[in-house]
């Protein structure tokens, strides 16, 4: 079994940035991959960005590229979602995942708020 938790949501302005971090805890040894989903209200969640947990390779969404930075920390199971130049758009709540041999392990989510 896998726990996820994410934290470092907030509230922002337009052009500001937020940093959010995801831990993985429990079964972890078997995490191959960690990414960053968001849902805004009214919408289906969708990816945002992925990384393997070796580091070695790294996809973003279209609308996020340039802007967001995922990365991996020190320890396997921690990923950071850097967010700069953020716009209204963005406003969503960011759900880590992780995958460990096929199965998907959801965080609860942390609340963005980029406000105009």
């Amino acid at each position: 079994q896998v726990h996820v938790g994410e934290s470092g949501g907030g509230l922002v302005q337009v052009g500001g940035s937020l940093r959010l971090s995801c831990a993985a805890s429990g079964s972890i040894f078997s995490i191959n991959y960690m990414a960053w989903y968001r849902q805004a209200p009214g919408k289906q969640r969708e990816l945002v960005a992925g990384i393997t947990t070796d580091g070695t390779s790294a996809n973003y969404a279209d609308f996020v590229k340039g802007r967001f930075t995922i990365s991996r920390g020190n320890a396997k199971n921690t990923v950071y979602l850097q967010m700069n130049s953020l716009k209204p758009e963005d406003t969503a709540v960011y759900y880590c995942n992780a995958v460990e041999l096929g199965r998907l392990y959801w965080g609860q989510g942390t609340q963005v708020t980029v406000s105009s």
